[in-house]
């Protein structure tokens, strides 16, 4: 058989046996072969293409279980990101030059993969200098799923005045007379952001296809290979998935993407999967495009948004007989399900749902599974693995840890979510990030997280028994993820016979510093044996340059994830606390982090108190 590709003078990491090696092969898409220099370089044929990694590490490519990238890559090009700016003079300046560029009636709309935590300044933004940076440009900033903050221009084209009536869930911030501030409060859940969100404009087809494709390209530039999508809001199926279905037609997907469907109307949450499990099923497609089944949205009454600043939301009481309606029908028609579930209590109760049906109607292997699952119990991760499910974990405690240690301490925090024990007890899980409106969408801020326990702004969260070693956080993002595609055995390893799908790295994940971790790209993405992203010593084989449209496009001027050493040049770094009159970097790891007011105005100052 005729070799492909060969890569070679190498650190492999094969998530197999022997768990590193020096060479492989590759031909038709798939690993043929894996070992010393010397044995792989004998199968090079007059045709095949020699690849010397120059003695970097390779790992196989990661697969994020729980990404929103369909959604995500509608509308990459129109969005501002924050991911990894340093400070808030950044942003703001990032911000005001977007302003005066973006034409009407566009938005500047900062969108998730950030937190206050990451900014030298420890804080969030101000409604008066959102509004004082872009006085004219409508500004829509989201931070997580917990607020937004418009500045006047947002208001006046969403149409938020005086008269404007409340939302009957979350809150329109006013001021004393009346007049909405700008402040958008999503309690007890992210409805309020989302529909305003969704009142903007969106981009041309053509540049929706566009935006598609440079975002692909942007998880290809972080080593991601396979992104399990979770569905969305206001992501309808089949209208929204035109562009990608297009991409996959011509052959331009450069991630493999399984994807499940989310409901998007509450009460008719049964009526959408009877429909599509018309349409299709799950598998439907190929190695590179397919359906997964359904969820993370099975019904609305069992949704409970994990906004940390806030109560935990109790679900209604029919909560259980909507959801046994929409299981039943899953599991009769074998269509694997996963389900939004970031508490014990509502876990608790869509067990016993779960456990009900599965009485009548046995998942009996069903694929099935929880994401999220921040505070479930042991007795909770033994019924699971009863049943047969998994659970696909995010570093959304990176981005929010700080909120939780506040709420409900640091002791609970410890497992939050307790990896080590669902590991223990031989449940799936499968590692991803919840990108790109909750957390970034970079790879190696989950993996650091789960290696070392901090969140983003370096608090401390969990003890060594419930952090993973290097290789163990790298197996449940590329293996444990295979899982919940349902693809376990075809992707995860550089072992013969799997797909070749590897990033070769910028530097050796095993051995550099843990803050380093963060820090790490690819320089050469694989993906079915084609090169889908190269760079540097490998700039060579890079596919053709993709030109941003529209040109306005925030990706044109500052791409996605930041290089702050590259790009940020100049950065301001002080932060003052107005109590202590001291920076943060004097006060140390005490220092004072600006929190979430009763008040709930941030422009207000901070509450100040010590980790």
């Amino acid at each position: 058989m005729a070799t492909d590709t060969i890569l070679h003078n190498a650190k492999i990491a094969t998530n197999s046996t022997p768990s590193f090696v020096e060479a492989l092969a590759i031909t038709d898409g798939k690993i043929i072969a894996t070992g010393n220099e010397q044995d792989i370089l004998r199968l090079r044929g007059p045709a095949t293409k020699v690849i010397d990694a120059k003695s970097r590490t390779i790992i196989p490519g990661l697969n994020d279980s729980h990404m929103h990238p369909i959604r995500g890559g509608l509308n990459y090009n129109m969005e501002l990101r924050w991911d990894g700016v340093p400070s808030l003079s950044d942003a703001l300046r990032m911000l005001k030059d977007q302003a005066e560029r973006t034409p009407a009636p566009q938005w500047v709309r900062v969108i998730g993969g950030w937190t206050e935590f990451q900014f030298a300044e420890r804080r969030m933004p101000t409604l008066d200098e959102i509004n004082s940076v872009a006085p004219d440009t409508p500004v829509f900033v989201m931070h997580l799923y917990d607020r937004a903050l418009l500045n006047g221009a947002a208001l006046r084209a969403v149409g938020y005045d005086k008269n404007a009536p409340d939302f009957p869930a979350g809150e329109v911030q006013r001021d004393r007379h009346g007049n909405p501030t700008g402040l958008l409060i999503a309690n007890p859940n992210a409805n309020i952001l989302y529909s305003t969100l969704a009142k903007g404009p969106k981009l041309s087809r053509d540049n929706q296809l566009n935006s598609s494709r440079l975002f692909f390209r942007e998880l290809n530039r972080f080593g991601i290979t396979s992104v399990i999508d979770a569905g969305g809001g206001f992501q309808n199926y089949p209208d929204d998935y035109g562009v990608v279905n297009e991409l996959h037609r011509n052959g331009e997907l450069s991630v493999r993407l399984a994807y499940n469907l989310f409901t998007q109307k509450p009460k008719q949450e049964l009526a959408d999967f009877q429909s599509w499990t018309k349409m299709t099923k799950p598998g439907d497609g190929d190695d590179f495009y397919r359906v997964n089944g359904a969820g993370e949205m099975l019904v609305f009454s069992a949704a409970d948004f994990e906004d940390f600043l806030v109560p935990r939301p109790d679900m209604v009481p029919v909560m259980e007989s909507e959801l046994r309606a929409v299981i039943k029908h899953l599991v009769e028609n074998r269509w694997p399900f996963r389900i939004h579930a970031t508490y014990n209590e509502t876990i608790e109760r869509a067990l016993n749902v779960y456990e009900e049906v599965n009485r009548e109607i046995p998942f009996d292997g069903l694929h099935w599974f929880f994401d999220h699952c921040e505070t479930i119990t042991d007795r909770n991760i033994e019924r699971v693995k009863a049943l047969g499910g998994g659970i696909a974990v995010q570093n959304r405690m990176a981005f929010q840890g700080e909120y939780f240690v506040e709420r409900y301490g640091a002791q609970q925090a410890k497992r939050t979510p307790p990896i080590r024990r669902m590991l223990e007890m031989g449940v799936p899980v499968g590692a991803g990030t919840d990108a790109t409106r909750v957390s970034s969408y970079n790879p190696y801020l989950s993996l650091y997280w789960l290696i070392t326990g901090k969140t983003i702004g370096g608090l401390g969260l969990y003890p060594e028994e419930n952090r993973l070693d290097r290789e163990e956080a790298l197996k449940l993002y590329t293996m444990g993820s295979s899982w919940f595609s349902t693809e376990d055995g075809k992707k995860g390893a550089l072992a013969p016979g799997q797909l070749a799908d590897l990033a070769v790295l910028s530097a050796d994940y095993f051995s550099i510093p843990e803050e380093e971790i963060k820090d790490l790209e690819s320089l050469l993405t694989i993906v079915g044996g084609r090169v889908v992203y190269a760079t540097e010593e490998h700039a060579s084989l890079a596919p053709p340059e993709l030109p941003v449209s529209p040109d306005w496009s925030p990706v044109a001027h500052y791409g996605g994830y930041a290089k702050a050493s590259k790009s940020l040049a100049g950065a301001s770094h002080s932060a003052f606390c107005q109590h202590s009159g001291l920076s943060h970097a004097e006060e140390g790891p005490s220092g004072h982090v600006r929190v979430f007011g009763k008040s709930g105005l941030w422009s207000l100052g901070c509450d100040c108190f010590a980790f």
